[in-house]
């Protein structure tokens, strides 16, 4: 659930006191508390607490957040505070309060496969970044297949997909071909964010204040390695891993061939994602309405002002785009800054990604993405998908996103 707290520090014991209650299923988005989520919280210690009184299965939402409510002493003649609680993230709660849920057990061994042909691709040896820029893909249909509780992050490693399941610590390697799970292997404390160097898999696990490294063959951990507080972002220049420290307002520099740190440097406030444009580093700071641009040196080149609270950031080979999750839009930015356009998006732009012609953003509140030409920003589809919309990736043929209430993952 997301709780708009506003800047009253007064409620902030009672925010403190609703995360002692639900202990590491909440996460706080900002350390002013404007966001705050409760991930995957199981039903059973929402009934037990004598606090919450959830009392029987057929709790509605209603009562729910009225007692959340009284919790954090958001009471409308004490206080101009607006608590607003979308209870989507608890979706799952009220399925299991709704009937049986079904457990699926996990593989813990990598499966040996053959790679999917990608279409239009005519050299193996083909960089797969060059797979993005030149493929242009026009989606017809959703497909969703099962991968965990709370799928968040989601990246392609050239052959297979990889999801974070943010409510069972741990990720999933997929077959893009037909969903099949070829692995699932642990790693932190509510992974939500994913990244491919080439050879191995970077997991940021925003409860842990760390990220962990997996080979993308075996799925062996290689390392778990410290960064900043509530690492929720990564990104791979080439040579090293960027991790977007969400609770410490910087960035943290690894080399990706050692975990060793290379670099700690000053963001905005709150960076919630990162992404190399072939130079340089961008960093989008949700609770500064800001990107920055740095050097791979960690030199602040630029500030650039986008939407309300910027998520998601991607590069399309020339401009960068940066999903505005309080504005429910999307800024284009040149590569000096230079804001080149605002576009209307669903409601809480969340994730976004080039597919080599278009733009992708998912909508988080909206339970669709929606789908801009890069050109010209115009919206040519907006798409239904699963709900609560979070991450996206392209493997050369399909976008790929993760549906953060439920367990699936839409193949569009």
């Amino acid at each position: 659930m997301h709780l708009d707290l506003g800047h009253d520090a007064s409620a902030h014991g009672d925010v403190r006191r609703l995360e002692r209650i639900l202990g590491p299923h909440v996460h706080r988005f900002s350390p002013r508390f404007s966001h705050m989520q409760v991930r995957s919280c199981p039903v059973e210690r929402l009934q037990s607490d004598p606090e919450l009184k959830i009392a029987n299965s057929k709790m509605r939402e209603g009562k729910l957040k009225n007692q959340i409510r009284a919790i954090l002493g958001l009471h409308p003649a004490k206080s101009l505070v607006t608590a607003t609680v979308l209870f989507g993230l608890l979706g799952a709660t009220f399925q299991w309060l709704a009937g049986p849920q079904q457990r699926v057990s996990a593989q813990t061994t990598d499966v040996a496969s053959t790679p999917r042909p990608l279409s239009g691709v005519t050299s193996s040896s083909q960089n797969v970044q060059q797979i993005a820029i030149l493929h242009w893909y026009t989606a017809n249909l959703t497909t969703q297949f099962t991968t965990g509780t709370g799928p968040y992050g989601v990246a392609f490693d050239g052959q297979n997909i990889w999801v974070c399941n943010n409510g069972k610590n741990n990720t999933v390697k997929i077959r893009p071909s037909d969903g099949t799970i070829l692995g699932t292997f642990t790693v932190g404390t509510n992974p939500i964010a994913v990244a491919f160097d080439g050879s191995n898999i970077w997991v940021a696990n925003i409860n842990g204040n760390n990220v962990t490294k997996l080979s993308a063959s075996t799925g062996a951990n290689l390392g778990t390695f410290t960064v900043g507080t509530q690492p929720n972002a990564l990104a791979f220049d080439g040579t090293n891993i960027w991790v977007a420290n969400g609770g410490s307002n910087n960035v943290t520099k690894l080399s990706a061939s050692s975990g060793a740190t290379l670099g700690t440097f000053t963001a905005g406030t709150f960076p919630a994602g990162v992404v190399f444009d072939g130079t340089n580093i961008w960093v989008a700071n949700n609770l500064s309405n800001n990107v920055t641009k740095m050097s791979t040196s960690g030199s602040v080149l630029g500030t650039f002002s986008v939407g309300t609270e910027p998520a998601g950031i991607a590069f399309d080979g020339t401009n960068i785009w940066v999903g505005n999750f309080g504005s429910n839009n999307v800024t284009k930015l040149s590569s000096s800054g230079s804001v080149l356009g605002t576009f209307a998006a669903g409601n809480g732009p969340s994730g976004v990604v080039y597919d080599g012609a278009n733009i992708w953003v998912t909508d988080f509140n909206s339970t669709t993405v929606t789908k801009l030409k890069a050109s010209s920003g115009a919206t040519l589809a907006t798409i239904t998908v699963g709900s609560e919309p979070a991450g996206a990736a392209f493997d050369g043929a399909s976008i790929w996103v993760t549906n953060f209430v439920g367990t699936t993952v839409s193949k569009l």
